[in-house]
């Protein structure tokens, strides 16, 4: 088995090519595909065009999920699309 020698020029055209494929890789979604994106309750409200009680009750009555952090609350997208799916 014969040995090659890698220069540092060879690594940084590596680099360069891995990185340019990654920023493909990353900005490239599938069209149809959710992803477990977090929005927060205005964000929700505009989405689902419903007003601030609509949207309480539907965190009272524990028909959507979300996560309090710091007096923000978040709901994740799937979350959203799965009430609306399910019409519960």
């Amino acid at each position: 088995m014969a040995a090659e020698i890698i220069t540092k020029e060879d690594l940084q055209t590596f680099k360069q090519e891995l990185l340019a494929e990654f920023k493909i890789l990353i900005n490239s979604k599938p069209k149809g595909t959710v992803t477990d994106e977090w929005l927060k309750s205005s964000q929700v409200r505009k989405l689902l065009n419903i007003s601030p009680g609509t949207l309480q009750n539907l965190r009272v009555q524990n028909r959507l999920p979300f996560t309090k952090i710091g007096g923000i609350i978040y709901y994740k997208r799937r979350d959203i699309i799965d009430l609306m799916e399910n019409k519960k």
